[in-house]
């Protein structure tokens, strides 16, 4: 299943997230802080959906109330 998901309150402007089998297969972030969303991107993958969604849910970027791995957290709730 391939998912794109439009971030909402943070730098990124798009996620293109592949899942197979519950499980993380590609991430890619479009915008935003590009080493850290890439490094995010490698630590996922292979991963299941589940324990990415609780790792990242939740995560605040500065004074706002979400941020890109709260965000990619979101997306991955999609492919539920």
């Amino acid at each position: 299943m391939k998912i794109s998901y439009q971030p909402k309150g943070v730098c990124s402007r798009l996620m293109n997230i592949e899942v197979e089998d519950g499980v993380i297969q590609n991430l890619e972030v479009i915008g935003g802080c590009n080493g850290n969303l890439k490094g995010i991107s490698a630590l996922v993958k292979g991963m299941k959906v589940e324990d990415a969604i609780s790792r990242m849910e939740g995560i605040h970027c500065g004074m706002k109330s979400t941020s890109c791995p709260d965000q990619i957290a979101q997306a991955l709730k999609q492919a539920l």
